[in-house]
């Protein structure tokens, strides 16, 4: 909307200021004619009193530069130039040369001896037609400087909005969690040599455990978390056992070896929710049934991972949007998933996550880049 408003302010004072303009120039070659039909009146006039007359028309030119040359374009004589460049004549051939280009001349005759007259604008009638084009500018400035400050302005209520929401997300789990953290502490005292009902409890707690990871991790967003450096290999197969556990049996899971090494700067309960919401991505692309994997590789100061599968890709038209608020392919869910991926990588951990490849009906791969350990 800036931006219409802006061009149609241009176009209307284009061409109100073009309108302006061709009728001062029509207003100065109107002087110059007259100019000339004067030089060539006192050639003719012989009383006094007309040939001042003529001569007060010849010295009120006042504004326009003029060139006055005979038929074989020897110049004459010049008014309105600069006056220690009156005998310049490389200035006033290449004065006559710019006037030549800028109007048509203008014929003098009179007792068979044969003149023209050449001009240019004044500089008044120059600024004016070059007024459109500094206002575009000045406009271009203020539309650039708005949509960059409104931009600005709008990420950071947008990241006040995800603090607030996860800072509250983080304290309304605490309170719940406290209390399954009491009641499985008191049914454990009830079970006390059920080896069964321990059994069931020990379970409980990992899901408890799992709760006070989540509220670990919404309490993190908005502060600046403690990047430490881990071997990222782990930390793959760390997740990706978790999420296996939890999916179709249909689901292939391939990931690299742990015993390898690469060493990178993350925060390990943030960056475990990137590789967990890329995971739930892909195991609702396949519809549970497909192959999800993950590739680990480096060159001189990033690590790279790719975390692909054989699902039902993303269209092309959607590649730019996936990672904005509200952007899902499910019935359910707000489509925050891949937003806050994207803000966990980029903000807090000084890497990069895009979508490298996707085909309809074939498969994604999610790249994460992350600095090396130093």
């Amino acid at each position: 909307m800036l931006a219409l408003a802006g061009l149609t302010i241009v176009l209307v004072s284009l061409v109100y200021t073009n309108q302006i303009a061709r009728q001062i120039a029509d207003e100065e070659r109107a002087k110059a004619k007259l100019w000339a039909e004067a030089i060539n009146t006192s050639m003719l006039l012989e009383e006094p009193k007309g040939l001042t007359f003529v001569s007060n028309i010849i010295i009120g030119n006042k504004t326009i530069p003029a060139i006055l040359t005979d038929e074989f374009g020897s110049i004459q004589a010049d008014i309105n130039l600069p006056a220690n460049r009156e005998y310049d004549d490389a200035y006033l051939q290449k004065e006559l040369a710019t006037m030549k280009k800028a109007n048509p001349s203008i014929k003098i005759e009179s007792k068979g001896v044969v003149q023209y007259l050449y001009y240019k604008n004044t500089r008044l009638l120059s600024l004016l037609q070059y007024f459109p084009f500094v206002q575009l500018s000045l406009i271009t400035i203020f539309l650039i400087v708005g949509y960059f400050g409104f931009s600005s302005a709008r990420r950071a209520e947008q990241n006040q909005v995800w603090v607030g929401m996860s800072k509250e997300t983080a304290h309304q789990l605490g309170t719940p969690i406290s209390s399954m953290v009491a009641w499985y502490e008191h049914l454990k005292m009830e079970a006390e040599g059920d080896d069964y009902q321990l059994g069931i409890l020990a379970e409980f707690r990992k899901d408890i455990a799992r709760l006070e990871l989540i509220a670990d991790r919404f309490s993190k967003i908005g502060s600046k978390p403690k990047l430490e450096s881990v071997n990222i290999y782990k930390t793959i197969q760390h997740t990706f056992i978790y999420m296996k556990r939890r999916a179709p049996k249909k689901v292939e899971f391939d990931f690299p070896d742990a015993s390898e090494s690469l060493q990178a700067q993350v925060n390990p309960p943030l960056f475990d929710w990137v590789l967990e919401n890329l995971l739930k991505n892909a195991l609702d692309a396949t519809g549970g049934k497909g192959k999800i994997s993950a590739e680990v590789f480096e060159d001189e100061k990033y690590v790279y991972i790719d975390v692909s599968d054989t699902g039902k890709g993303i269209p092309s038209g959607k590649l730019s949007t996936v990672f904005q608020p509200g952007y899902t392919t499910k019935k359910r869910g707000w489509g925050l998933g891949l937003s806050l991926t994207k803000r966990i990588v980029e903000n807090y951990h000084s890497g990069r996550i895009f979508v490298k490849e996707s085909q309809l009906n074939r498969g994604t791969t999610f790249r994460i880049q992350l600095p090396k350990s130093s």
